[in-house]
């Protein structure tokens, strides 16, 4: 995962901080449950990119309504990936809506499946 600075390079905003936050969420509830390690990695990213309950309360009070915010830079849709592709590999289950999800996500930022499952590769691996 990335360093604290180039976290704090990248999504350099409030909004984009919240709109990576709300992206990262949809995939850990997609398969309707929400486990303990899922739980800890969304907490330990809102705490890293300075998010508090009252940023991200909105989030959880309006999941029905949400969808996935793609950003404009290249840089933050790659770390995006592959942080929801974390996201997905946080409870050693690999849940075809997450992963799908991700798919979605990849097509709609300019990825194939093929990179979605390098990641996953690469991500098991360490």
């Amino acid at each position: 995962m990335a360093t604290q600075t180039s976290l704090d390079a990248i999504f350099n905003t409030k909004q984009k901080k919240l709109s990576f936050f709300q992206n990262l969420v949809l995939v850990a509830v997609a398969d309707k449950h929400v486990d303990e390690s899922e739980s800890d990695f969304l907490v330990n990213i809102g705490q890293r990119l300075n998010l508090t309950e009252e940023d991200t309360s909105p989030i959880a009070d309006n999941l029905s309504v949400l969808s996935f915010i793609i950003p404009e830079d290249g840089l933050q849709k790659t770390m995006e990936l592959q942080t929801l592709v974390m996201m997905v590999l946080q409870d050693g289950r690999i849940e075809n809506r997450e992963y799908n999800l991700c798919l979605e996500y990849a097509r709609r930022i300019g990825y194939s499946k093929d990179t979605v499952d390098e990641f996953i590769e690469e991500l098991r691996k360490s």
